[in-house]
């Protein structure tokens, strides 16, 4: 099962406490963030070089921790605010979880309802990390300018640094992506999830 961790550093501008908050959700991954990018739907092209290149296999889950589900449209071109449904049809075994603290709306409210059939029953949201979700193989963050405040974003990705998990850190390139240690239990993972990927 190969896992994606995908963030938009939006999710934490709904929290009283970004850092921590950013803080567990990187314990929880015990890797290193593998690429940064500034506008959401370019990792996308990263992921598919990452399963080219076999560095990860085609992904049967996401973690998606971001503000909005980007599953606006089904309708061409790809862009920041439809690129996960769009990995989601490119990848038909994949579920998601939209890690989210209140959603502000629904994919059911944007797609028609043959798209929504076609993804929805392995797409799942809620506000909690579960500890039985596998590791991820891969690390992407979404700075999303415009979204975020930036002075809020630079100290997000300052504390990426920090914690070494950036994806310019010499010894993270080095190690193996389990040897990251981190708890995987913390505030958002506590509780029962109603809804497992």
């Amino acid at each position: 099962m190969s896992c994606i961790l995908d963030i938009d550093l939006d999710y934490f501008r709904l929290f009283s406490d970004p850092i921590r908050c950013l803080d567990e959700v990187l314990e929880w991954a015990r890797r290193p963030v593998d690429l940064i990018v500034d506008e959401h739907h370019k990792v996308l092209n990263h992921w598919d070089r990452a399963i080219e290149k076999g560095v990860i296999e085609v992904p049967t889950f996401i973690l998606h921790v971001d503000e909005h589900h980007d599953m606006l449209s089904e309708h061409p071109p790809v862009q920041f605010g439809n690129f996960l449904y769009f990995a989601m049809r490119k990848w038909s075994d994949c579920r998601v979880y939209w890690l989210t603290k209140d959603p502000i709306d629904d994919p059911t409210m944007w797609l028609s309802e043959d798209a929504w059939a076609s993804v929805g029953a392995r797409f799942r949201s809620g506000s909690r990390l579960n500890s039985k979700w596998p590791l991820p193989e891969l690390v992407s963050v979404c700075t999303s300018p415009g979204f975020i405040e930036k002075s809020l974003s630079q100290e997000l990705l300052k504390r990426i640094d920090e914690l070494e998990y950036g994806p310019n850190n010499e010894r993270d390139r080095g190690s193996d992506s389990k040897g990251v240690q981190g708890p995987r239990s913390s505030s958002l993972a506590k509780g029962n999830q109603k809804t497992a990927p």
